[in-house]
C-alpha cells in the first residue's frame, strides 16, 4: 500500500509540472537566411507580432549571408538550448541543414520551413510557403504576352545552383513561357535554346548587375530578363541602362517588396509574382503555439498565395495593378 501510495503521489507530480510546463510560454524560433533582406525583416515582424499576440516567447536569428548554412545550425542548437520547442527556418543550403533538423526533432521539437523547403521537402514536419513554380509561370506567361510575338532571347539572373526556390521560379517561368522546362520536383535548372545566358546573382543588387553585363557581352539581342527577386532585376536595369538597352528589354522577376512593386510602377521591371512573408510566418508561430498547448503538430504543405502584379494589363494573363501591389507590400514604401 506504501508502495502504491508513494507512485501515486509521484505521477501526481510528474502531471503536475508537466501541466506547469503546458501552461508556461511558449518558445518559438524564428532563423531567417538573413537579418537585412526585406523579406525576412518582414517574416520576423510578422513572427513578433503574432508571437505578442498569442503569448509565445519568440527567439530569432539568422545566417551571416544567403548560403550561412553553419550559422543556421548555430542559431538552432542555441534555441533548442534556451527552451524552443518549435523551429521556423528558411533554409539557406536545403540539403545541408537536414541532419540538423533531425536532431531537433529526435529531441521533440517540431521544425516547419518557412519561404524555401529543405531538400528533401519532408525532412521538416511541415512547409508554409509561396508555390514558387506557380510564381514562374506566371511571370512566364506575362512575359510571353508582352513580347508580342517577337523571338525571345532571354538571360536568367538565377540564385545558385541546387536551391530548390531558385529552380522552381526559373524553371516555373519557362514553363509558362511555353519553353522546354522541368517540372517542379526538379532541382536543376532548364536551360532551352532561347536561354542565351544563365548568371548566379545570389539574390543580389550589386551581383545581378555583373551578371548582366556579362550576359550583354555574351548576346548584346537579350530582350527578356528572368530575375530570382527585385534586388537581382534593379541590377539588371542598371546593366541595361548604362547599355543603353533598358527600353527594349522586359524584366519579370518575383517577390512583390514594396521596393521592387514600385519598380513595377516605374516601368524598370515589367511585372513580380508577389508572396507574402508576414502570412508565412504568422501561420508558423500560431502552430508553434498550437504544438505547446496540444502536442499536435502540423503536417505538409500550405500554400501561402501568389499574385501577379503588373503596371500594364497584358490579355489572357490574370493580373493586379500596381495600386494593389502597393497596398499587399513589404518593405518600406
Amino acid at each position: 500500500m506504501k508502495k502504491t501510495t508513494t507512485f501515486l503521489a509521484l505521477s501526481s507530480l510528474a502531471l503536475a509540472a508537466a501541466s506547469a510546463f503546458a501552461a508556461g510560454e511558449p518558445v518559438i524560433g524564428l532563423i531567417t537566411k538573413t537579418e537585412t533582406n526585406p523579406f525576412f525583416v518582414k517574416m520576423k515582424e510578422g513572427a513578433q507580432t503574432e508571437a505578442k499576440k498569442l503569448g509565445a516567447k519568440l527567439l530569432t536569428g539568422a545566417g551571416k549571408t544567403d548560403g550561412d548554412n553553419a550559422g543556421q545550425i548555430t542559431a538552432m542548437e542555441n534555441m533548442i538550448a534556451g527552451g524552443a520547442k518549435t523551429i521556423l527556418i528558411t533554409p539557406s543550403d536545403s540539403k545541408a541543414i537536414v541532419p540538423a533538423i533531425k536532431k531537433a526533432q529526435e529531441k521533440g521539437v517540431m521544425v516547419i520551413a518557412l519561404d524555401s523547403p529543405a531538400d528533401p521537402a519532408n525532412a521538416t514536419d511541415a512547409l508554409f510557403a509561396t508555390d514558387n513554380y506557380k510564381a514562374g509561370v506566371l511571370i512566364g506567361q506575362y512575359a510571353k504576352a508582352a513580347l508580342g510575338g517577337k523571338k525571345p532571347v532571354i538571360a536568367t539572373l538565377d540564385l545558385f545552383p541546387g536551391h530548390p526556390v531558385g529552380a522552381q521560379r526559373h524553371n516555373g517561368f519557362l514553363q509558362g513561357y511555353g519553353l522546354q522546362s522541368f517540372d517542379a520536383k526538379n532541382n536543376e535548372l532548364a536551360k532551352p535554346a532561347e536561354v542565351v545566358c544563365m548568371a548566379d546573382s545570389y539574390g543580389d543588387r550589386a551581383k545581378g548587375q555583373t551578371g548582366m553585363e556579362n550576359c550583354l557581352q555574351k548576346n548584346p539581342d537579350i530582350n527578356l530578363v528572368y530575375t530570382i527577386n527585385e534586388p537581382a532585376a534593379a541590377g539588371a536595369y542598371n546593366a541595361l541602362k548604362a547599355a543603353g538597352k533598358e527600353k527594349g528589354v522586359v524584366i519579370v522577376s518575383v517577390d512583390g517588396g514594396c521596393a521592387g512593386v514600385k519598380d513595377v510602377g516605374a516601368g524598370v521591371i515589367a511585372a513580380t509574382s508577389q508572396q507574402y512573408p508576414l502570412k508565412m510566418a504568422s501561420m508558423g508561430v500560431a502552430a508553434g503555439v498550437e504544438y505547446a498547448k496540444t502536442g499536435k503538430k502540423v503536417s505538409g504543405y500550405t500554400d501561402t498565395g501568389v499574385t501577379l502584379i503588373a503596371a500594364k494589363a497584358q490579355k489572357g494573363v490574370d493580373s493586379k495593378d500596381v495600386k494593389t501591389g502597393t497596398d499587399l507590400c513589404w518593405g518600406t514604401k
